[in-house]
C-alpha cells in the first residue's frame, strides 16, 4: 500500500481490525454487525471477541460479506480493488466489482484458503469465493507452492492467471554487522544459532530444541519469541541454549544479523516464511525443514533444507558450524540472493507495476464486454 501511495495513487484500506496504519493511506475500519471480529488467524489482544472466518456458519459468513460490501460502497470512484486473502471479504469485493463494473485482483494467502482442505467455509460461501477467484483479473501469490499445492488443487484456474511476487525485506535493517552490541547485551558467544518465532507446536521450536543436542558443543541455540511451549522448550534445551522470550523488532533484526545459523523446523509446511528471507539478508545461513514455500527461498548455495525430523536438522546445523569457510561463503551468497530477489524496493516495484497493468488490462476488457 505504501508503494502505491508513493507512486501517486489514492489508496484506501478497508479492514475489520488489527491492520497496521500506513502513512499516506486512508483507513476505513469495518464495524462487524455481529460484534465479533472476523479473522483468519487469532490476533493478540483484540478489542472484540474473535471468530475464524473459515469456521463461521453460513449466516455469519453472509453477514460479514454484507458488512464489507457496505464499507466498500462508502468509497467514491474506484479504479481497481485488491482483495486480501481468499475468504469472505473477497466475496464482498467481487460483488461490488461486478455491480460497479470495475476490475479487481486477489492476493491469495495460504492461511486464507488452506482451511478449505479441512472442511472450512460453508458450501454457499465457498461457492462465492470460487466465483470471486474465477472472475478476478489476476491472482497474486508469494510462492509457486501456494499457487500449485493450495489454490489450484481447490479451484481449476490456469497457471497464467497467477503472478508470483515474494514478500520483501529491508536490506538496511537486515544486514551483516560488525561488532558485538547484542552479543554483549544478551551475553552471547561469537557463534550462536538463532530460532525466531512463536513457541507453539505448529512452528516447531520443539524440533529445534531436540536438534540442538547434535551441535551444542559448537554453539548454543537462542530462541526469540514466546508461547505455550516455552517451558517444554526450556526443559528440552537445558544448558544447550536460552529462550529470550519476546524482543523488540530492532533486537530481533540485530540477533538474526549476528547469528551464524538460523534454524527452523515447523510442523506445518509454510506458505512463504519471512524469517528465511531475513536470514539471507543478514548473511545468516538458514537450515530448515524441506517442504512448502521455503523450498523456493533457500537454494543449495545459500542454505540447507533437511528431511523433516530433528536428527537431520541437527546434523545439518553441525556441519555448517564445522565447515566455517564454506559456511562463510554461503552467507555471502545468501546476502546477494536477498539483494537480487527480496529487496523491499524491488518487490514493491514489481507489485505496483502488476497492479497498474491489471487495472489497465481489466478496464479494457470490461470496455470490450459492454460494447454493443
Amino acid at each position: 500500500m505504501r508503494a502505491l501511495s508513493r507512486r501517486g495513487h489514492r489508496v484506501c484500506s478497508v479492514h475489520a481490525g488489527g491492520a497496521q496504519l500506513v502513512p499516506g493511506v486512508t483507513h476505513l475500519p469495518v464495524a462487524p454487525s455481529s460484534g465479533v471480529l472476523p479473522v483468519h488467524e487469532y490476533l493478540p489482544n483484540p478489542d472484540l471477541p474473535q471468530s475464524p472466518v473459515a469456521w463461521m456458519t453460513e449466516a455469519e459468513s453472509c453477514a460479514i460479506v454484507d458488512d464489507f460490501e457496505r464499507a466498500i460502497e462508502q468509497l467514491g470512484a474506484i479504479d481497481l480493488i485488491v482483495a486480501h486473502h481468499a475468504n469472505v471479504s473477497t466475496a464482498a469485493v467481487a460483488r461490488v466489482a461486478r455491480q460497479r463494473r470495475i476490475p479487481y485482483v486477489v492476493f491469495v494467502h495460504g492461511t486464507g484458503i488452506e482451511p478449505r482442505f479441512d472442511g472450512g467455509y460453508p458450501g454457499p460461501i465457498w461457492r462465492q469465493i470460487v466465483d470471486a477467484l474465477t472472475d478476478a483479473s489476476g491472482i497474486l501469490v508469494t510462492t509457486a507452492y501456494v499457487r500449485d499445492a493450495l489454490v489450484r488443487r481447490l479451484v481449476d484456474l490456469p497457471v497464467d492467471r497467477f503472478t508470483v511476487i515474494p514478500c520483501g525485506v529491508d536490506l538496511q535493517t537486515y544486514h551483516p554487522t560488525a561488532g558485538r552490541p547484542l552479543r554483549e547485551k544478551y551475553d552471547l558467544p561469537d557463534r550462536f544459532v538463532i530460532s525466531p518465532g512463536a513457541l507453539i507446536a505448529q512452528k516447531g521450536p520443539q524440533n529445534v530444541a531436540t536438534a540442538a543436542a547434535a551441535y551444542a558443543d559448537l554453539a548454543p541455540t537462542v530462541f526469540i519469541g514466546d508461547g505455550a511451549r516455552r517451558h517444554e522448550i526450556e526443559r528440552t534445551l537445558g544448558d544447550r541454549g536460552r529462550v529470550l522470550g519476546f524482543v523488540d523488532d530492532a533486537d530481533k533484526a540485530g540477533l538474526i544479523n549476528e547469528a551464524t545459523i538460523l534454524a527452523a523446523a515447523p510442523e506445518k509446511r509454510e506458505h512463504f516464511g519471512i524469517i528465511y528471507v531475513e536470514a539471507l539478508a543478514s548473511g545468516t545461513v538458514p537450515v530448515a525443514y524441506h517442504g512448502g514455500g521455503v523450498d523456493s527461498i533457500i537454494t543449495p548455495d545459500v542454505g540447507v533444507l533437511t528431511a523433516r525430523e530433528p536428527a537431520a536438522l541437527g546434523q545439518a546445523v553441525r556441519l555448517r558450524l564445522e565447515e566455517r569457510e564454506a559456511t562463510h561463503q554461503m552467507a555471502t551468497r545468501a546476502r546477494d540472493r536477498a539483494a537480487h530477489h527480496y529487496d523491499t524496493d524491488l518487490v514493491s516495484h514489481r507489485f505496483v507495476t502488476w497492479v497498474e497493468e491489471m487495472g489497465r488490462l481489466s478496464t479494457h476488457r470490461f470496455a470490450q464486454a459492454t460494447e454493443g
